[in-house]
């Protein structure tokens, strides 16, 4: 693994979410939109969310606490120009999956599409 993943997965989750929150409100977008499609990949409730961020919460011990949605898999597409199908460390491609969910709610995807409902 690269010293540059190893600096994500030990970056707390809330120093990423702040830009998160600007991507989604700068693009016209529901903030409430960002807290159900963590709460959707993690099974984490928005008091959980707040605790981890508040906690300053590595990704590592974010995503190790978390219980990964099983649709999570149907995520895909490209993420900082990397494939997420294509990503090998399980880590690694929990994140991209959080990425390409705020990327897609950015873009105004229907919410039922981000949650892969229906699929």
């Amino acid at each position: 693994m690269s010293s540059r993943a190893e600096k994500l997965f030990d970056t707390p989750v809330a120093d990423v979410y702040v830009h998160y929150v600007n991507k989604i409100v700068r693009k016209g977008h529901k903030l409430e939109n960002l807290d159900e499609v963590i709460t959707w990949l993690t099974g984490f409730e928005a008091p959980t969310i707040k605790k981890h961020l508040t906690e300053k919460t590595s990704f590592k011990d974010f995503f190790e606490a978390a219980t990964l949605n099983p649709n999570a898999e149907l995520i895909t597409g490209s993420i900082c120009g990397v494939k997420i199908q294509e990503i090998d460390d399980p880590l690694m491609k929990r994140i991209r999956y959080l990425d390409k969910l705020v990327d897609e709610i950015g873009q105004g995807r229907p919410m039922s599409k981000i949650l892969r409902s229906g699929l």
